[in-house]
Order: structure tokens, then sequence, then C-alpha cells
């Protein structure tokens, strides 16, 4: 590692911690600059600052609500994990905590992925107290006049009460966004069309929507058959949209609510305020046509009898179509959201427990289950946090797209991996040709491996705001989204971010300008996963992979130090002599052409490397030293640009004659050499 880069100072040490662990800071004796602030006390948020701490940086945690850990310590307590073995970091350490909660031991475990929303909030609070980090909760930004710059960077923010904070890089954790529009920074919501970023799986997708869908016509209609009574809550009759196109219409948000089948534990349901029947007609109009599933997943793996319960079915707790306003809503319009979408499902479970025309055995079950009384127990035992599953999205100069999700393309600096599949739950409930009831947005796509997470997603636009990464709200399509969106990888990306801001710090850079191989090694040594191959379609110009390489001697397939292009790369064994490979590329126009080297750099690899590149003009030779980190990327180093032609194709040959240490071989990549590059034959 670049070890001079990092000369930490030691942390001050900001107040003594409450015993119950939470870190609520005490603001007559809070400083008012930092060296980075984090707004938004989200499992990204937490993730942030304690990485930041434990890198010996001056830290504050601004949280708008009252508790840590966003969704995580909210009721999302099944966690969406897909390919648990792409999760490191301190991502992987909070699950490995929440294993240890359980069943003591040390950390040194598999990690638990279903746990009761207390027990999340007892580990990030522990997190926290850990690294002394000062918490303001209660505070949220200054929506009007909340960012204060100097040329294009954040000087402050402006909070509500007033206070103001300074910091050197900022990080925007909230799930809205808010930090990162208020600041200026280019953002979208809602669905682009297939066409905008070469996609399939976004926009309207009306042919794909028969998953959470109506398995029984149902009629929209307030007095059934007649459309001049009036539609039923929740559905309009404008039409789905084209296949394909763009819309500002947003993926449904939903409570997930921690439910209990213990007697003695269990809150039984009673009729909320403001109960409007009319609200659940369209789903005892279901059931009269022939549902007898009931309309929740309750996902019962969550200790002590406990429930991650959550959407299933085409009307469920879902609150369909009932948040296009939050993305860009004030608090009071958010507020009002987040209030509606409480009385919706709480009038959703009175519903399912005593109304009469709901089947016998689907009421026998809800009155089996009720609210856990030990969670939420200041919230009326409601969890805290609304699902905002999507909302505002970041554009960047690097948009993660689908076609990154599949591998089709991969992002060359990544900081994290996504796994799970693609997921975007029903954004509209509308009145299809037969005058039936219909939802659209449902896509749920599985991925066959992880994917790289590039961390140009995170931070602005070059020429935006050179102090501020964005975990959370990142720069994704919709359909990538879908796949992001889930709270494990928003803690690698918290975790990214913080190393990011002290890197950021240490060399005096912006985060756009800050080199990427040196965060990569530092993210590497932290345990965070990134990829460890890409494909030589993933990378242009033109790339030969070892396994396209005229070998002589005895070279040895690897994949012992990431990360590499295809399946590995190849060593000589450590044998000083006798291999020799030879990369060969034709180029269909004579012109000049850069050459890049790719290979794995580690401490016993070779200083002395030769290689020689033979073009129209002649031959040169370079030595390359192998234990060094390759400066584009992490990955490959510029062997200089040269001439080429058809009649002269390239040529360029590895030799371990007299090298002192193993020689690798990975791959060559073909290049058109920029103006001011042409400085070759």
């Amino acid at each position: 590692m670049h070890k001079k880069v990092f000369k930490f100072l030691p942390i001050l040490i900001l107040l003594l911690l409450a015993n119950t662990g939470r870190a609520d800071a005490d603001a007559d004796f809070l400083p008012d600059s930092f060296d980075v602030v984090v707004y938004g006390g989200t499992s990204a948020g937490v993730i942030a600052a304690v990485q930041v701490a434990r890198m010996h940086k001056l830290v504050v945690l601004i949280e708008p609500g009252g508790h840590l850990g966003g969704m995580s310590a909210s009721g999302l307590g099944a966690t969406d994990h897909g390919d648990s073995s792409a999760i490191g970091g301190l991502s992987m350490e909070f699950y490995q905590r929440v294993y240890h909660n359980y069943h003591g031991g040390g950390l040194e475990n598999p990690g638990q992925w279903k746990f009761e929303p207390h027990v999340a909030e007892t580990v990030f609070n522990e997190m926290v107290s850990e690294q002394n980090i000062p918490v303001l909760f209660g505070e949220r930004l200054d929506l009007e006049h909340g960012v204060t710059f100097d040329g294009g960077r954040i000087k402050s923010i402006i909070l509500e009460s007033g206070r103001e904070i300074s910091g050197t890089v900022f990080i925007d954790a909230t799930y809205e966004g808010d930090l990162m529009a208020s600041a200026g920074v280019s953002y979208t919501f809602g669905r682009e069309s297939n066409d905008q970023y070469d996609e399939t799986l976004n926009g309207v997708q009306v042919a794909r929507s028969s998953h959470h869908n109506f398995s029984y016509p149902v009629d929209p209609y307030v007095i059934p058959g007649d459309p001049s009574s009036g539609l039923l809550p929740g559905v309009h009759d404008d039409g789905p949209g084209v296949e394909g196109s763009a819309d500002e219409r947003i993926q449904a948000y939903n409570f997930r609510l921690c439910m209990t089948n213990v007697p003695d534990n269990r809150i039984p349901w009673t009729e909320p305020e403001e109960y409007d029947p009319l609200r659940y007609e369209l789903l005892l109009r279901h059931f009269e046509a022939g549902l007898t599933q009931i309309p929740l997943h309750i996902n019962q793996g969550v200790p002590n009898g406990k429930s991650d319960t959550n959407n299933r079915g085409a009307f469920s707790t879902d609150n369909i179509g009932m948040n296009y306003a939050y993305p860009d809503g004030d608090y009071t319009i958010r507020e009002a959201i987040i209030r509606e979408h409480e009385i919706y499902q709480r009038g959703l479970m009175w519903t399912l427990a005593s109304n009469p025309r709901v089947p016998e055995g689907i009421r026998n079950t809800m009155l089996e289950w009720g609210l856990a009384a030990d969670e939420f127990v200041d919230n009326g035992n409601w969890p805290w946090q609304l699902y905002i599953r999507e909302a505002r999205r970041m554009i960047s100069d690097y948009v993660m797209t689908e076609r990154d999700c599949i591998r089709l393309s991969n992002p060359t600096d990544p900081v994290g991996m996504g796994s799970y599949q693609i997921d975007s739950h029903n954004v509209q409930r509308y009145v299809d040709t037969d005058g039936h009831a219909r939802n659209e947005g449902d896509v749920q796509v599985g991925l066959q491996e992880p994917y790289g997470i590039s961390y140009r997603a995170i931070m602005p636009a070059i020429g935006e705001c050179e102090n501020l990464l964005v975990p959370v709200c990142l720069s994704a399509t919709h359909v990538a989204y879908g796949t992001i969106r889930m709270e494990p990888v928003y803690m690698i990306l918290g975790h990214a971010a913080g190393t990011a801001a002290v890197i950021s710090i240490d060399t005096r850079t912006s985060v756009q300008d800050l080199f990427y191989p040196i965060l990569r090694e530092v993210l590497i040594d932290q345990q965070q996963v990134l990829p460890v191959t890409l494909r030589p379609g993933d990378l242009p110009g033109i790339v030969i992979d070892d396994s396209r390489a005229d070998l002589d001697g005895i070279w040895e397939h690897s994949v012992s130090v990431r990360s590499f292009i295809g399946d590995g790369y190849l060593h000589d064994g450590n044998t000083g002599a006798g291999c020799v490979a030879r990369f060969v590329a034709d180029v269909h126009y004579p012109g000049m052409y850069e050459v890049r080297f790719f290979y794995t750099p580690h401490a016993n690899r070779a200083t002395n490397v030769l290689v020689r590149i033979e073009h129209a003009g002649g031959t040169s030779e370079m030595i390359v030293n192998e234990r060094e980190t390759p400066p584009i990327d992490g990955m490959s180093v510029s062997l200089g640009c040269y001439r080429f032609t058809p009649e002269n194709p390239v040529v360029v040959v590895i030799s371990n004659e007299g090298s002192n240490g193993y020689v690798v071989v990975d791959a060559v990549q073909i290049l058109a050499c920029r103006d001011d590059q042409r400085t070759g034959d």
C-alpha cells in the first residue's frame, strides 16, 4: 500500500457516550467544523461515518430522525443480500456483529441475514459508539438555504435549527438525496426510456408485469360496470403509457412491518383512525373473484417468532401510485405521504383481520399475528422509516445501467459489488382495455453473477461539486437502481465513500481527481470485495487476453491476485529464463496506436520485465516493474504510442530472461492515440 499517502492525525474525542450506546451529541459542546460531514443516518451513513473515524478523521453524523440504521433497523430484517460472497468490508462486519449478538463468539462468522429491528439498531449504535462519533438527531437540512459554497466546493450546511456545520468533504447518505439536490448536482427520478441507455427493462413494462398482479378480473369502478360512478381509490384511466417509454412514476413504497405470532408479545389489530373501507374494495372484489392466497409475504425467519412482512400479490402493503410527489417534495409534502401510507397499511391489516368478505382462513391467520410489542416502542410499535425504495438518482459522468448489471459492460473503477436481482415494484394501477384493474411496473430478473459499481457513480460529474459523495442516491438508471438499492450494497458504498473522503482529504484532491488505484488498493486492504475479472470485450479498443498469446516455455495459470482480464493470468513460476509470451493484433487502418500491458502487481514480482514492441518504425524495448501498481485503473501500464499498419501488425513480446521475480502476463490492449500522445515512431 502507498503508506506515505496516509499520515492521519489522532481523532479528537468529542464526548462521552450514554450507557445506552446512542451517540446523541451535546450540541453545546460540539465543534462546528469537521473533516467529514455525513448527512443521513441510514445504514450507508452509519458505515460511512464509522469508516471515516477508523481512518482517524473527525466526522459528524447528522440524522433528521431519531434513530440510526434506516431500513436495516426499521423492519427490513430479511436481508435482500443476493450473493453473500460479494459482500465485504464494514457491510459484512455489520452482519457478523448481528450474528455475534445472537450467538456470541468472535466476528469470524458467516454473518446473519435475518434479525430483529432492535438488534440491528443496537449494532449500529455500538459501531458508532466505539468510534466516539457524535450524532445530531432530529436535525434536518434547510431545503431553501441549506448549502453554502466556496468555489466549486460545499463550505457548510445549514440546518433548520439554524446550526451551521462546516466540513472538508460531505457525504449525502439519505434516501432522498436532499443535500445532493441542494448542492445543485444533476439528478433525475422516475423511469428512463429503454432507448436512452440501450436497456430492455426500463420505462413502461406492461408485458412484464404479470407478477404481483390481479389473477382474476376485478372491476375498478365505485359501482361495478358504471364508469360514471368514478374510479376506486388508487386507480387511473389514462392507460399505462407506451411500452418502454419514460415517465416520472416511482415504484411503490411500504412499511416493512415487524409482526409476531407469540401471544405474550403480540399487539392485536385495531381499526385505525381515518379508516376508509373504499380503499380496500379492489382487494375484497379480488377475493370474491377467486383469490384464496393471503396478500402478504410474512417472512417468518426473523428470530423470536417475528416476521419481516412485505408486499405480495396485486393488492398488498405496496401503496401503488401514492408517492409520485415524494422525491422532489418538501418536508410537509413528504410527511403527508408518509402519514397516508401508514393510514393505508394500518387499514389494510384491519381489513384482512376483520372484514367478513375476506376468506375465513385468512382472517384467522391475521388474528394469529400482530405488531411486536418490543419493537419501535417509542412509535406505537410502528416502524420509524417508510421504505423509500427509490427517490432521486444522481446523473454523473458514469451512469450505472442494465448493461453493467448483466455484465455486458463493466466500469473500470469499481468500489463495491451488487448481486441481487433487478427488482422494481409496481409503479401504477390503471384501467386496462378490458375495463379491469391492472398493475404495471413490476420487474424481477435474476442475475448470473455479481457486478461492479463504479466510483464515478457515487461522485458528482466533473465540474458540479468537488467535495460531495453520494452512496445512496447514486448515478444509476431506474433498472440498475432496482438491484443496487439493497441495504448491504448501501453499506458497501457507504464504506467506499468514507474511504474516498479520507483519501481526498489526505491527498488534497477533489473527489473527482482522486487517484483510483490508491482507492482500490486501500479498499481491498479493508476487505472490500471488488470484481476480480474483466472480459476483453468490456474494454475499448483491441484486447488480446493471455489465453490468445503464443507461448514458449512453461507458463502457469493463476487467479491468486485480483484483478485480471478474462479467466486469470499467467506467470512463469519465477524461473528467470525460458518463458516468452507473444501478443499479436492486426489493425485495419494505418495510424498511431497506444499499447497497454496488463499485469497483476505483487511484492514477489520482477522489477525488470523485458517488453519488446515491434511496429512499423522498428522495435522498441521497455522494462516494466511489476511490483508497482499499474497506473491506469490499477491494471495496466502504457508502453507508448507507435505506428502500425495492416502490413505491420502489433507485436508485443514479454520475456522472463534475467528477471528477478515472478513475471506475469495478463493482456495487451491497443487504442488509437490521442493527439497529445503522438510521440512514437
